[in-house]
């Protein structure tokens, strides 16, 4: 008889009054854990908040055989998602998904950025005030955006504005750094069509699961085609109605398809990331691709693009899962840190 073993599924603690968008990790713990259960563990959410002592002496009192990281804030700051990581590497317990190195790095949007542009990978040129730009600056359609915080729930048509120098961007983005709380910086506005591909460990490597691309169905003119939070959490906007995601491609799209599978599979090695991740793309109107986001831990709810992905790959969620776990198992004789 199979002895079931403990696991710890670390979320950030969510207050009574979140947002949608913070409460989801409840949906993807209760997700997890079902599989989990499945696999034959005994899986035990703990969430993490800013009394970090109290976290580790439940890991150290738990002292599960590996803990699955879910973990997306701490106390609803972006900016911490690091430490959830770093206290697992400390306390040498295997975890799932990215290291500590890898969630920092690609946590910080800019970081991110300028780590693909070393790297000769394309994202858009950016402004973050007071510290560095991406060169040169041209006068186009800007997006404002967090530094750090996950999705979009600073996102909306507010963030969008036309800018014709530096200099003006950057008091645009220190007024809404204001109104928001948070750091932001610019980035500018790529026209054209939206591509989520997530990777998934095998036992040959990552495997790059279907393409998914959103589409912006019925959008009108002069509406910006963005994915903001009422596309993504207003059930009842137009926003969400009107966002459907694809996996099915005509012919054509193949050389493009095969392409953003190359660079995706690129950004996995630069960040030396671990288990599961999705990369996120625009491609402008010549076909060129550019790298909007590395998410390393996406989202794991049955409504999201990478548990879509993993059923259109004919893969079981449960079957995933195992993977995830796997890839963590093999980490624990070693780190691994971006290249």
């Amino acid at each position: 008889m199979q002895i079931m073993k403990t696991v710890i599924l670390l979320h950030g603690e969510v207050s009574e009054d979140a947002n949608r968008d913070e409460q989801d990790v409840l949906v993807q713990v209760d997700t997890v854990s079902r599989a989990l259960t499945d696999l034959r563990f005994i899986p035990i959410a703990v969430p993490i908040s800013l009394n970090i002592a109290h976290t580790i002496d439940t890991l150290q009192k738990i002292r599960p055989v590996f803990v699955f990281n879910l973990v997306e804030s701490i106390s609803g700051q972006g900016s911490l998602i690091h430490i959830a990581p770093s206290i697992m590497d400390s306390l040498k317990i295997p975890y799932t998904g990215a290291g500590t190195e890898a969630t920092f790095l690609t946590s910080h949007k800019v970081l991110a950025k300028e780590f693909l542009l070393a790297r000769g990978i394309a994202t858009p040129h950016f402004l973050l005030p007071g510290t560095r730009q991406s060169d040169p600056f041209s006068a186009g359609t800007y997006i404002i955006k967090s530094v750090w915080e996950h999705a979009s729930s600073w996102l909306g048509d507010e963030s969008i504005v036309f800018s014709e120098d530096p200099l003006r961007l950057s008091h645009t983005i220190a007024h809404r750094q204001e109104q928001l709380g948070i750091a932001c910086y610019a980035e500018a506005f790529i026209e054209g069509r939206e591509f989520n591909l997530s990777l998934l460990a095998g036992h040959s490597g990552p495997e790059v699961l279907p393409p998914a691309e959103i589409i912006f169905d019925d959008y009108p003119p002069g509406k910006y085609r963005v994915v903001d939070f009422r596309a993504k959490w207003v059930e009842d906007s137009f926003e969400y109605r009107h966002t459907p995601r694809r996996f099915d491609f005509p012919v054509e799209d193949d050389p493009l398809l095969t392409h953003l599978r190359k660079i995706a599979l690129q950004c996995w090695h630069i960040f030396s990331l671990r288990g599961y991740a999705r990369v996120d793309f625009r491609v402008d109107t010549s076909g060129k691709p550019w790298v909007l986001e590395v998410n390393t831990n996406p989202c794991l709810s049955p409504d999201g693009g990478f548990y879509a992905a993993v059923e259109r790959s004919g893969l079981s969620f449960n079957q995933a899962i195992e993977r995830i776990i796997h890839d963590a198992q093999k980490q624990m004789n070693g780190t691994t840190v971006p290249q």
